[in-house]
């Protein structure tokens, strides 16, 4: 079946606008809906949903405050928290798109616009808005699974000072440091956190530092105007900004070079910053969340991670026990996957036996809970009945906990690298998006364990 063409509102006062719009996206293969007034564009939305939104902020033509258009954004995202808005304005100014996009607005567009960055922006957050309802719906179907949204399964005696810490910290504003290895579930947490915060109904901006390029933090994290470098062809609102009012997640911190750690501080410490390329400060108010794997005392000692940003982050530490040290979650954990996974993918799987159960428990999984979940999934791909066997777990040549002893951090590392390598056939690339590191960091830990 051919997939229908993505549906886009677009409202505008003027009548060529709108005429020159509705040419332009039928050319480039959508199908669009025109309106002079954003109020019907709402009643629009309503009765059937749309892949985005476009729609101009001011429809008085003797003002120029963009109230029309920033109330029915607020209007919208009443009732509809996914829909792609991208608004455009020929009167905007930089404070009035930044107003939109904190009302709930994804990009702007000045006018008269450029063709070219216009379908960028749109084909982009359609692409966003379809994978954000595609997850929304996983989201439904895992929520009935598990009783709850965000919540962890934790029985294990460990993990309840972790939930007791929760909850004493989330309702406060204090900014707090998750430690632990990798796939432990430090998002999750975070999640936790700013979901059961005041902050809640405002914005998680989500920030992998090790993903970062050292030449682009300064433009992700605080913006740039126009011309501040030479392929700023456009002002960009940065993370903090996008997070004001709202929490700041700052996943694998302890990657962040020495030299752009100066700069973060000084947000944390007086919550001001300057775009590049411009002189005036500006204020936010954030909830700093940050998470690493790193020893931070080692990354402090060899000079790795400045004291003063570590003293900043972790006004409360929090640090999650690996899997192999919460043998009651596991076939918890497991359950939950393969329901999750058998609803996914359509499979008839419905338990595990003894024996695969068995090898969950043994196994001393180093990729703690994100290598659980691959390897519950890959095994509902491929299982033929309706109960998971050892065979189908391939964990035959996994080393168990109770033969191994105590294993270090870095045998547990050495461990996960080994086996996302493995998994990928080498390709370093798609091995360090599964273990949240940027390729270099990645490449210095292979180094560090002869990989």
């Amino acid at each position: 079946m051919k997939n229908r063409p993505s549906r886009i509102l677009v409202a505008d006062d003027q009548r060529d606008v709108l005429e020159a719009l509705r040419l332009l996206l039928k050319g480039e293969g959508y199908q669009t809906e025109s309106f002079s007034h954003p109020h019907a564009l709402i009643e629009a939305l309503r009765l059937h949903a749309a892949d985005a939104v476009l729609m101009d902020l001011n429809y008085t033509r003797d003002t120029t405050s963009g109230d029309e258009g920033l109330d029915a954004i607020g209007r919208i995202r009443a009732f509809d928290a996914d829909t792609p808005i991208v608004v455009m304005t020929a009167w905007g100014t930089i404070e009035l798109a930044v107003e939109a996009m904190r009302r709930g607005a994804q990009d702007f567009i000045e006018k008269p616009w450029d063709n070219a960055r216009l379908m960028t922006v749109l084909g982009t957050q359609v692409a966003l808005g379809q994978a954000l309802r595609r997850a929304r719906a996983l989201e439904a179907e895992n929520r009935q699974l598990r009783g709850g949204a965000g919540e962890m399964i934790a029985a294990s005696p460990v993990m309840q000072p972790v939930l007791e810490t929760i909850e004493q910290v989330a309702p406060a504003d204090a900014n707090v440091l998750i430690t632990g290895e990798s796939g432990s579930g430090k998002g999750l947490v975070a999640r936790m956190i700013h979901e059961h915060s005041p902050r809640r109904e405002r914005s998680l901006v989500v920030v992998n530092i090790g993903s970062l390029a050292e030449t682009v933090f300064e433009s992700e994290m605080f913006g740039h105007v126009k011309g501040a470098f030479t392929d700023a062809r456009a002002d960009r609102v940065g993370r903090f900004e996008l997070a004001d009012g709202g929490t700041l997640f700052l996943d694998e911190i302890a990657n962040l070079p020495v030299a752009q750690q100066a700069r973060l501080l000084r947000v944390l410490e007086d919550g001001e910053f300057e775009r590049l390329g411009s002189s005036r400060t500006q204020q936010t108010d954030v909830r700093v969340l940050a998470a690493t794997n790193a020893d931070i005392a080692a990354e402090v000692d060899s000079g790795q991670l400045r004291s003063d940003l570590l003293y900043r982050l972790n006004t409360i530490h929090l640090h999650l026990p690996p899997l192999r040290e919460r043998g009651e979650d596991i076939v918890q954990l497991s359950q939950r996957f393969l329901e999750r996974h058998a609803r996914r993918y359509t499979r008839p799987v419905e338990s595990f036996t003894e024996s695969a159960l068995s090898a969950l428990r043994r196994y001393s999984w180093p990729g703690n809970v994100r290598e659980l979940d691959h390897v519950i999934e890959r095994a509902v791909l491929m299982c033929r009945g309706a109960a998971l066997g050892p065979a189908d777990l391939r964990l035959d040549s996994a080393v168990p906990t109770a033969d191994r002893g105590p294993v270090t951090l870095d045998e547990a590392e050495h461990e996960l690298i080994q086996a996302a390598l493995a998994r990928h056939d080498g390709n370093v690339v798609t091995a360090a998006d599964e273990l949240g590191l940027s390729r270099s960091a990645l490449y210095r830990r292979m180094e560090k364990y002869g990989l």
